[in-house]
């Protein structure tokens, strides 16, 4: 079992977050992500799509989108349970991932790929109208996070998520795509610190 990783991608730190709450230990392979190495035809039969997260299965298969593999790490090894325990948490963890990854991370990472110099060569063209939209988007759904953060210490309840991760990873990619979040987001800012502090934060 291989995983195909970049220290400076956020998708592939979801996963590293991931299997570092779970205690797994995955050999990695670094694309670099600069050097257009995603774009290598060899990387393209790993995954067409040309993109990472990628885990190579001992059997020889992929696995690629960065849900569907901590899924997989989820199944074989449950303990710690990170998308919900019961039927009724496991609906909420999925409804706070979904939101969190599409009206947080996404808005973040369209910001960074559509401004950010160092990703010319990967988004072409980089379209200025479209930081300026998401921009806003990604504060006001920090600003929704901190409403509902008011009543509970995670995203989907009193245990820490995927939906935490994903949260957590997409507020710390801001800084790149040049979002500050108001000073007034007192709930949100405990949350962050809260996850923040958590080992496998460094992951």
């Amino acid at each position: 079992m291989k995983l195909y990783d970049s220290p400076v991608a956020p998708n592939p730190r979801r996963v590293r977050i991931f299997l570092a709450e779970k205690g797994v230990s995955v050999p990695k392979e670094t694309v670099d992500l600069a050097k257009l190495e995603q774009k290598d035809p060899a990387f393209a039969e790993i995954n067409p799509l040309q993109r990472i997260p990628v885990l190579e299965l001992d059997s020889g298969e992929f696995l690629s989108e960065t849900v569907a593999i901590c899924r997989y790490f989820e199944e074989i090894q449950p303990d710690p349970p990170l998308f919900g325990r019961d039927p009724l948490e496991k609906a909420r963890v999925e409804m706070w991932q979904r939101r969190a990854e599409l009206e947080f991370f996404f808005p973040i990472a369209w910001a960074f790929r559509h401004s950010h110099p160092a990703m010319v060569e990967m988004e072409k063209p980089q379209i200025p109208e479209l930081v300026a939209l998401n921009r806003p988007r990604a504060v006001a759904f920090a600003r929704f996070l901190d409403s509902e953060l008011a009543r509970r210490p995670f995203l989907a309840g009193d245990a820490f998520s995927i939906a935490d991760i994903t949260a957590l990873v997409a507020a710390d990619f801001a800084k790149p795509a040049r979002i500050v979040f108001p000073d007034d987001l007192i709930h949100f800012a405990r949350w962050r610190a809260d996850v923040s502090a958590r080992p496998s934060a460094a992951a």
